[in-house]
């Protein structure tokens, strides 16, 4: 998998050199390139974003820069992500979806977001007909100061799912939460006493059977408490 993302500050994403991702990337099982939009502004102060048509507080980045920084990146069966507070909220089933692409480019706005024409443009048929598509995602009812943060949530949630990132692939299927929308019960390990509390003895007792209902009736229990 290629993976993508055009924004104003690249050095936000040093951390994809870290950890399962970083080793991911290493291991040639997911290829990173950041893109830094100010390349593209055609003027000395490198200007991204103008005042909004209509009026209101803030700046609304301009279509033709992210245009430019976009158009080499459309290949074929591109997945377009565009980070807004707006979009549609990010789950563990988007992530499992995402993970069987090819090609992943995140559009990172900042201050009151992209130009909507941008999403316009790359939605149009000449793109649709090159199996390129666009999501708007949020990964919370929250407002972040840009899409780097959430591009990062994103991308290891995404890049954990592909085959031979994790280790043990079977550790994948006991996920805190999955595409049913499972939470995962509590867990423990040695001692089994710290600071007086005391792990729970059915966790002790060796029966499978047992431990796995005691499990099961947590993980509702977490469910219902969530709700």
């Amino acid at each position: 998998m290629k993976i993508e993302a055009v924004t104003i500050f690249p050095d936000y994403f040093a951390p994809l050199q870290l950890s399962l991702v970083g080793k991911a990337s290493n291991a040639g099982l997911v290829e990173f390139a950041i893109h830094d939009l100010r390349v593209f502004a055609n003027n000395n102060h490198h200007t991204v974003d103008d005042t909004p048509y209509g009026g209101g507080a803030g700046m609304v980045m301009m279509p033709e820069i992210w245009g430019l920084a976009l158009d080499p990146l459309m290949l074929e069966a591109t997945e377009l992500i565009i980070l807004t507070p707006a979009g549609k909220r990010f789950n563990q089933k988007m992530a499992a979806d995402f993970a069987k692409a090819q090609h992943l480019v995140f559009a990172c706005g900042r201050y009151e977001g992209i130009d909507d024409r941008v999403r316009q443009h790359y939605e149009s048929e000449q793109y649709a007909s090159r199996n390129i598509r666009v999501h708007e995602v949020s990964i919370g009812d929250y407002v972040l100061g840009g899409g780097e943060v959430a591009s990062l949530v994103m991308i290891e949630a995404i890049t954990r799912l592909i085959p031979g990132v994790i280790g043990n692939p079977e550790s994948l299927s006991e996920e805190s939460h999955n595409e049913d929308g499972y939470l995962e019960y509590p867990n423990f390990t040695k001692p089994a006493i710290w600071r007086d509390i005391a792990v729970p003895e059915i966790l002790l007792s060796g029966n499978h059977a047992e431990i796995a209902k005691w499990r099961s009736s947590e993980a509702t229990k977490r469910a219902e408490k969530n709700l």
